[in-house]
């Protein structure tokens, strides 16, 4: 089986650039911690501080070609 690269649809594309500022504004207005950072840590700590070392430690090659192309 062949898996190549995700093939982006524009139906979809088109609902999230349409949707979101309404459905923001509605949950904002609803649930105070909506939106608010590290609301992640209170939720879930474990997942929160995982995804903090994956972050700090990991990077692409786009990001160490721009470090060495900057200086």
């Amino acid at each position: 089986m062949k898996i190549g690269p995700r093939k982006p649809s524009l139906k979809r594309s088109l609902k999230a650039r349409t949707t979101g500022k309404l459905k923001r504004k509605v949950k904002s207005s609803i649930n105070p911690f909506y939106g608010k950072k590290g609301i992640g840590w209170v939720r879930n700590p474990k997942k929160a501080a995982y995804n903090k070392v994956y972050n700090k430690t990991s990077f692409s090659v786009v990001d160490l070609l721009k470090k060495l192309f900057k200086g």
